[in-house]
């Protein structure tokens, strides 16, 4: 990028516009961030009612390889990102050629596939959990005795807990396999683990990068349930090792945007990376109301090729993911506007410090990321208390 792309200006004649490939929640907290910053938006993404897509300036419906649509958003937009790791990096690549397009194809690609995102992981130095990749019935068989009890997961298309199963003997691998229908996997050793954590880099074009605090996590079900961020929630040197390690991954992929990465502390202290992912990041949003900057700011900064300053966080916060259990069991699929069948916002919003941020999603149903809570406070000790409170309220498991 040669020139930065800056808010209010004019390119080739229409205002200065960003685009994002995907209408979520996290392409829809990026547009929030783009348009508070003066820019006009542009999101493509198939579904008519996405969260993101109903809140841009434009809503381009279509799917991510259609070629008039992808001709569309070049034509409307000064830069183009994305919001998940699942468009296909084809897309990335052809707009990329057009446009400046952060992250690029090529770091969009190997985090789609967990075979070569190790590989990638094992270059930069980065500890990884032992690991076998299997894509033929050879390589199944020559698995290793001490893989095993092991997590077998799909190279592709896994997140949020899917595409993985566990497997304790060779003959569960076996069927694992088979059950996955054969397709190219990844099987890692299951370690001891203590807890685990993130961290969230952004990295400008110029190679300028700057990160947030180390992230502790808690993940239920395979889906992350609470982030807690202060002082100490996080070892130091377990953090320093962290930013150490996420930084040296950005630069070995000379990235642009918004990078996180996810650890599993073992017993003893050691730290191992799990995955990355080349986006904003759930673990994330609590910069959006315990930080002067948020991590959607910072999206926003690397794709227009704006300076970057390093965050500072102002007080220490939890995140309670709200997930589409919070509303009616007996009803799978239901509209989230019925009012009295809502959870207790009221009670939730009298707790000094709480900060709701819903998706705009228009039904819910279990394991669904339907907004988060953040709860910001002077001490740990306050905002916990407050956040364990909170989830009492909303009927979201103690932690």
């Amino acid at each position: 990028m040669s020139r930065a792309i800056l808010p209010g200006s004019m390119v080739n004649g229409q205002p200065a516009t960003l685009g994002v490939m995907g209408g979520g929640q996290l392409g829809r907290m990026f547009v929030h961030a783009a348009q508070a910053m003066g820019y006009f938006t542009a999101v493509l993404d198939p579904d008519a009612a996405s969260p993101a897509g109903r809140v841009s300036h434009h809503h381009i419906q279509t799917d991510y390889l259609d070629e008039q649509g992808l001709a569309q958003l070049m034509q409307r937009c000064a830069a183009i990102t994305t919001e998940f790791e699942n468009v296909p990096a084809p897309a990335l690549m052809t707009l990329g050629a057009h446009r400046p397009v952060a992250p690029a194809s090529e770091s969009v690609a190997i985090a789609q596939d967990r075979a070569a995102e190790k590989a990638h992981f094992v270059r930069c130095g980065v500890p990884v959990a032992p690991h076998a990749v299997i894509e033929t019935a050879e390589q199944l068989g020559a698995v290793g005795d001490d893989l095993l009890p092991g997590i077998l997961k799909t190279s592709r298309m896994g997140y949020d807990g899917k595409g993985q199963i566990r497997v304790k003997t060779r003959e569960a691998l076996a069927a694992a396999w088979g059950q996955l229908k054969n397709v190219p996997c990844v099987l890692e050793k299951m370690l001891p683990l203590q807890a685990e954590c993130s961290v969230i880099v952004a990295r400008g074009a110029d190679g300028q990068m700057v990160n947030f605090p180390v992230q502790l996590n808690l993940h239920r079900d395979g889906i992350l349930a609470v982030t807690s961020v202060y002082e100490g929630a996080v070892p130091a040197d377990q953090a320093a090792q962290a930013v150490a390690a996420t930084r040296a991954i950005a630069e070995g992929l000379n990235y642009v945007g918004v990078l996180c990465v996810e650890f599993f502390i073992l017993e003893g202290g050691q730290l191992v990376v799990n995955e990355m992912a080349p986006r904003p990041h759930n673990s994330g949003h609590y910069t959006m109301n315990a930080c002067d900057q948020s991590q959607f700011e910072l999206q926003v900064r690397t794709l227009a090729g704006l300076p970057l300053t390093q965050p500072r966080q102002h007080s220490p916060a939890i995140m309670l993911n709200l997930l589409g259990d919070l509303w009616p069991e007996d009803t799978p699929v239901m509209s989230i506007s019925k009012g009295p069948t809502s959870p207790a916002w009221s009670q939730v919003l009298a707790l000094p410090g709480t900060h709701l941020h819903l998706y705009g999603k228009l039904s819910a149903r279990p394991g669904r990321k339907m907004g988060h809570l953040n709860i910001t406070g002077a001490t740990p000790e306050a905002v916990r208390a407050t956040a364990l409170q909170a989830a009492a309220l909303l009927g979201i498991e103690a932690f």
